[in-house]
C-alpha cells in the first residue's frame, strides 16, 4: 500500500489531478479520502453559529480522527468514513464504509498541514496554481453549482480564502515531494507523476 497527499488552494486543480492518477492505476485499486469529511461535528452549536465557521481554518478540522483513520486503513482495517453537510454545517450521521486500497490518496486544501497525518505519507504532492486563475475557477465553480452570486464571491475570497491560503495553504508546499505548478492543465508534470505512482505501486507490490 502507499499512501500520496495531495494538497493545493481552493480551485487550484487538485480534483483533476487525482482523477489522472486514478486513470493510470487499475480499476479499484485507489481509495480517495477527501479532508472535507473531517470537518468538526458541531451538532451541539445553533445553526446561526454553525453558519459562521470559517472551513478554511484548520481548527474546522478533526485532525486526530482524521489521522487515526489513515493509520487504520495503512493497517489494513476498513474505516467508517465521516459525512458532512455545507447545508447545516455540521456532521451527519451516515458514514462511508472504505476497505483497504493498493493506493490512498488523501486529498485536500490542507492535506500536508497536519504532521501526524503527513508522516504516514509516502508520497506529498502541492497543486500549485497562481492565485488569479483559482479565483476565476472558484468563482466559476461556485455561481454555477451552488448559486452564489459574483460581489459574495469576491468578498469571501478576499476576506477568507486569500488570507487564510496564504496562512495556513501556501506554506505546507515546504512539506511536499513533488510540486505541480498549474495543476490539472500541467500535461507533462501530470504524466511523470503517473509514471512515478505506477513505479513505487510496482515497487511495493515486488517486495510483498
Amino acid at each position: 500500500m502507499i499512501i500520496i497527499g495531495i494538497a493545493g488552494g481552493t480551485g487550484s486543480g487538485k480534483t483533476t489531478v487525482v482523477r489522472k492518477i486514478i486513470e493510470a492505476l487499475p480499476e479499484g485499486s485507489v481509495a480517495v479520502i477527501p479532508q472535507d469529511s473531517y470537518y468538526k461535528d458541531q451538532g451541539h452549536l445553533p445553526l446561526e453559529e454553525r453558519l459562521k465557521t470559517n472551513f478554511d481554518h484548520p481548527d474546522a478540522f478533526e485532525w486526530p480522527l482524521f489521522a487515526e483513520q489513515i493509520s487504520m486503513l495503512k493497517a489494513g482495517k476498513a474505516i467508517e468514513q465521516p459525512t458532512y453537510s455545507y447545508v447545516i454545517s455540521t456532521r451527519l450521521k451516515e458514514t462511508i464504509h472504505v476497505e483497504p486500497k493498493d493506493v490512498i490518496i488523501v486529498e485536500g486544501i490542507m492535506a500536508l498541514y497536519d504532521k501526524n497525518l503527513r508522516d504516514q505519507m509516502d508520497l506529498k504532492i502541492y497543486v500549485d496554481t497562481g492565485a488569479d486563475e483559482r479565483l476565476l475557477r472558484v468563482i466559476e465553480r461556485d455561481m454555477a453549482e451552488r448559486g452564489k452570486d459574483l460581489e459574495t464571491l469576491m468578498n469571501k475570497y478576499r476576506d477568507v480564502l486569500k488570507p487564510m491560503h496564504q496562512e495556513f495553504i501556501e506554506p505546507t508546499k515546504a512539506y511536499a515531494d513533488i510540486i505541480i505548478p498549474l495543476g490539472g492543465e500541467n500535461r507533462q508534470a501530470i504524466a511523470m507523476l503517473q509514471r512515478y505512482v505506477r513505479g513505487i505501486l510496482n515497487e511495493a507490490k515486488s517486495k510483498t
